[in-house]
């Protein structure tokens, strides 16, 4: 505004010496050329350029007689106009610079809260770095930068370029040696892949939004790897993704059933097919009739059953995943199931019955069967089913944790070549482990037994041992998983289960005579322990009662002959007293006699036919004598 009004100002004064002119330009123009014709004519008159003719026009025509004074005057207004304008485009200048560096200045606040977002789940953090800067996260800095200097060295060692994108990475050792190992997960050499896992699941120290870096960046390969890692944080795998909501209306048996509809029902198993067509007739209604004096106290009518139709509605979705058990056992049905959505069926049960350990304990089963299958591994993990067996394998009940265990290893095709079909569970090692398996122990259960409880320390009689209560937070589930698996940490322990009743309904199958024979049991068992790889190392039998019957004595005579010409170490214990069975009978299931192979040791026990299997503790004669008799067998086998 300053330049245009000296502008004006010289306009006006220089103007009127000559003839007015009528021209009708712009105000803005006029504010240009007047300018221009100043600044060209005090130009040209200061440095005596040009000579103004009387009567010519411009800034120089007709001066009067204090013509050199006012000529002066003049160039020194041009001059006020020059330095205006100079001092006018540099403060202009000056503030379009400040203004632009404000716009481009980086606020390092906002790029710290970035740092320390969750990616996962957004939580409020603090931006206060003397709440979280203090010893403990200088002390995670070292040693971030100690396991970069290792990673340095090794490169060096194995002749590796440690020259990577992450060597330039700008940020924390710490950020950068989280980025080193996620790209270490995915290096075509495998050793380098199995011990960046292992790095990865041994850092307990992150912030949350670290973990849930890896949660999103990592691979399906390097996810299960994770999850099959003792002790690892769960902060390391994404959520289930969210499912569609649906209908308070629509109970979850029907979508149940309209699977199991859309699933093959020629071909199969005929006890399969008995079992899918009983879950498919039946409701929650019909059950809530036929079972009403059962659930509902002595009561008939159906009114009364619907108001506990929770029990029902649970029982059914029970039997209908029993059935779906059975269906996933055959490879191609499972590939049915995952492309009618059943992966997210069973993931959304699995939410809603998380107080029913019975369910949930068969939903796992059925993704332990889908996992043989290497070509339904992205599906499953996209569900979101890693995430829920990391969780499980946490469980302190054996029987949940192994179910997902088993799971985990036919998922992890990078360090387990063996797979492990229905009811072939590991018990050890359940997890990652650098240790070398040199032998395996095969535990195998009696008529009415079962992977697990047939294995379990013995009960405690509250009534009468009052000091073992102050031991029972000790007790042992299981205890070949226990103690035997701290006593032999370089053994492989298997227990196998077969079932009785194919069904919880209790209902037998009309086919299921001939699954009970022993051949029919022995050639399925056999056909599932090729699959985990049983006989590729030195195996140690250990078993429970499997009845008195004329097959079985001849089953003995056969075994008897190939333990001889073999000459295999036998160690048989015999049961002392007799079992009760309910309040009034006594009886010796496996007498003495009976119980003299013919071959190897015989070992008289004071413990009845349930007992003989069950040690009372670790320290007890029979776990003990027994686990002499393995490492002295697997001693001499292994040249130890």
């Amino acid at each position: 505004m300053s330049v245009a009004a000296y502008c004006i100002f010289c306009y006006r004064q220089i103007g009127t010496s000559g003839p007015a002119t009528k021209t009708h330009l712009p105000w803005n123009d006029i504010i240009l050329s007047s300018t221009s014709s100043c600044l060209l004519s005090a130009c040209q008159n200061s440095y005596g350029l040009a000579k103004t003719e009387p009567g010519g026009g411009g800034c120089g025509a007709n001066l009067p007689v204090h013509a050199e004074e006012k000529k002066l005057f003049m160039i020194g207004k041009i001059a006020k106009v020059t330095g205006s304008l100079i001092l006018g485009g540099f403060v202009f200048i000056t503030y379009e610079v400040l203004s632009l560096k404000k716009l481009l200045q980086i606020d390092t606040q906002a790029i710290h809260q970035e740092k320390l977002k969750s990616y996962v789940y957004i939580r409020t953090t603090s931006l206060n770095r003397s709440e979280y800067q203090g010893i403990t996260y200088q002390a995670r800095k070292e040693i971030h930068k100690a396991v970069r200097k290792i990673l340095e060295t090794e490169a060096k060692i194995f002749r590796r370029p440690f020259n990577e994108q992450f060597s330039t990475f700008d940020g924390e050792d710490h950020e950068c040696a989280l980025w080193l190992l996620l790209k270490r997960c995915q290096s075509e050499d495998k050793e380098v892949r199995l011990q960046a896992v292992q790095d990865l699941a041994n850092n307990s120290h992150w912030h949350d939004y670290q973990y849930g870096t890896v949660a999103q960046t990592c691979d399906q390969r390097t996810a299960i790897g994770l999850a099959r890692s003792k002790d690892i944080d769960l902060r390391f795998f994404l959520p289930p993704p969210p499912l569609p909501k649906i209908k308070n209306d629509y109970p979850i048996e029907d979508e149940l059933r309209l699977l199991l509809v859309s699933l093959p029902q020629t071909g199969l198993d005929p006890c399969v097919q008995y079992f899918t067509s009983l879950a498919l007739r039946e409701s929650s209604q019909t059950l809530a009739a036929q079972r009403g004096g059962l659930w509902c106290f002595g009561g008939n009518g159906l009114p009364y059953c619907e108001t506990l139709s929770k029990i029902p509605s649970e029982t059914v979705e029970l039997f209908c995943l029993q059935a779906l058990v059975q269906h996933s056992k055959v490879s191609s049905h499972c590939d049915k199931i995952e492309a009618k959505g059943g992966l997210q069926l069973l993931q959304r049960i699995y939410q809603l019955r998380k107080d029913s350990a019975k369910i949930q304990r068969n939903i796992i089963r059925i993704i332990g069967n889908m996992a043989l299958d290497e070509r339904l591994h992205s599906s499953i993990v996209r569900a979101g089913w890693v995430s829920v067996l990391a969780e499980v394998m946490k469980s302190p009940h054996v029987i949940q944790s192994s179910h997902a265990s088993r799971a985990l290893a036919n998922l992890d095709r990078e360090t387990v070549k063996e797979k492990y079909p229905d009811g072939v569970y590991v018990l050890h090692p359940q997890y990652r482990s650098s240790q070398p398996i040199r032998a395996d122990i095969l535990f195998v259960h009696g008529l009415l037994g079962a992977a697990f409880k047939t294995w379990r320390q013995q009960d405690i009689d509250r009534r009468l041992d009052k000091k073992a209560l102050e031991g029972e937070e000790n007790y042992s589930q299981c205890w070949p998983k226990t103690w035997l698996a701290s006593d032999c940490p370089a053994l492989r322990i298997i227990s196998v289960e077969y079932d009785t009743h194919l069904s919880d309904w209790k209902a037998k199958c009309p086919v299921e005579a001939h699954r009970k024979s022993i051949a029919y049991r022995s050639n399925e068992l056999l056909d599932k322990l090729r699959a985990a790889g049983i006989g590729d190392r030195p195996l140690v039998w250990v078993s429970h009662s499997m009845g008195d019957s004329p097959a079985l004595k001849k089953l003995n005579d056969d075994f008897l002959s190939f333990a001889k010409d073999k000459k295999f170490s036998v160690l048989s214990f015999a049961e002392t007293l007799p079992t009760h069975i309910g309040s009034m009978i006594k009886l010796h299931v496996v007498p003495l006699e009976s119980a003299k192979l013919g071959i190897g040791d015989l070992i008289p026990v004071d413990v009845n036919h349930l007992n003989v299997c069950k040690p009372k503790k670790k320290d007890a004669f029979l776990y003990q004598r027994t686990l002499k008799f393995i490492q002295d067998v697997l001693a001499q086998e292994l040249g130890d």
